[in-house]
């Protein structure tokens, strides 16, 4: 009896332990002087008692997870907010509800990948909800702890987040920029059907930017033109919009980089087409220079008697049998180089690109940041390498 008491103890203390471990809220709590708390609803709901501006950044999971169940039942979104975070996929928007707004922004992860974030802002609070990990977020809570922001709110906070998913995609198009480089020069000189799979891979991928990045554009150009957001000021607005300005560097440099990919397959297609046709062509040499001996032998090969009977002596045979079918053969070879026909190979020569220079990170980096370009004659200055 005791060991069965002593057994069932120790099943219950087992599922206590178990329900403890996966009741753990995935996230961290920062409020806005810098203070890093322990994430849990009785935590939560002192500050939003009081009051106490804070930042919230979760990694949520299904309807079933504890970070759920702290958006459902702590902070008692809206059901359609709600909804919106419990199946990510959804398309870049800005929502508006009584008391909050629901920001839905996109940025690229170290993994390639595409992070897709929710932001909810009240006016004491933000909220920021992915399911895939963002190493982003832990630079601004970092920053916000450190006091490296000269200004903390909530709402620079998420001006803090979305900045850092928008710059993230300069240096995913930078990279892009230099296989399309890399590409272009691998085509002109042989092109493979492994180049045509990642023309295509690289086509798709610039796709699915530009389906996130056009309608993010969109809703930073409402956000700017409004006060969509609970606590925002003339001041902040700056900065929202100096990330619509980053989107609309984004886009142009994804239509313009699909323009070059187009630009590369064509040229791919065209190169394999010029390629196949100087086989043809040399093929069609071929049996142009064997058609004139055919006929030669052939009639030399007709069983006339008086052609037999004259047509015997070696002088004849060379002249008529040999010199002949050589002469046929040199003279349709000068015709041939005289048009152009032939190369020196005998195959189209490689071609060269002409050489580009190439941008460097601190010429990105003052494309995006004109203000902080050197001034004329500076010998740091950062512009395009000649």
């Amino acid at each position: 009896m005791a060991t069965s008491l002593a057994i069932r103890a120790w099943d219950e203390g087992d599922r206590m332990t178990e329900m403890a471990s996966t009741t753990k809220i995935d996230g961290h709590l920062v409020t806005m002087d810098g203070k890093q708390l322990d994430v849990g609803p009785d935590e939560i709901e002192r500050l939003l008692s009081s009051s106490v501006p804070f930042w919230l950044d979760l990694c949520s999971g299904d309807e079933n997870s504890p970070e759920y169940r702290l958006l459902r039942d702590t902070f008692r979104f809206h059901p359609l907010a709600l909804e919106d975070a419990e199946h990510f996929g959804q398309r870049p928007k800005l929502d508006s509800y009584e008391d909050f707004a629901l920001l839905v922004v996109y940025g690229p992860a170290p993994s390639g990948h595409l992070v897709e974030v929710h932001c909810f802002c009240a006016p004491n609070f933000l909220v920021t909800v992915h399911q895939h990990p963002c190493p982003g977020m832990a630079d601004v809570a970092r920053r916000i702890q450190l006091g490296l922001s000269p200004q903390t709110s909530h709402v620079m906070v998420l001006y803090r987040v979305v900045d850092m998913l928008v710059d993230g995609y300069f240096p995913v198009l930078a990279a892009f920029d230099d296989q399309i480089d890399e590409l272009e020069d691998a085509i002109l000189k042989a092109p493979t059907e492994a180049q045509l799979g990642q023309l295509f891979d690289m086509k798709r991928s610039l796709i699915a930017l530009r389906k996130v990045v056009t309608p993010e554009r969109d809703v930073f150009a409402t956000l700017v033109a409004g006060d969509a957001i609970p606590g925002m000021t003339p001041d902040n607005e700056r900065y929202f919009r100096d990330v619509y300005d980053h989107l609309i560097r984004v886009s142009d440099l994804v239509d313009s980089y699909r323009d070059l990919m187009s630009g590369a397959l064509d040229t791919h297609l065209s190169t394999v087409s010029n390629r196949l046709n100087v086989v043809m062509k040399q093929l069609t040499i071929i049996a142009t220079i064997f058609l004139p001996l055919s006929f030669l032998t052939g009639f030399f090969g007709q069983n006339f008697g008086w052609m037999v009977a004259r047509l015997g002596s070696l002088p004849v045979f060379i002249g008529a049998g040999i010199g002949l079918q050589v002469l046929t053969v040199i003279g349709l070879m000068v015709f041939f180089r005289r048009r152009g026909w032939l190369t020196a190979s005998g195959t189209v020569p490689s071609v060269s690109s002409a050489p580009r220079p190439r941008t460097t990170s601190r010429y990105r980096w003052l494309v995006l940041h004109p203000a902080h370009a050197p001034a004329a004659g500076d010998e740091h200055g950062g512009g395009r390498p000649t």
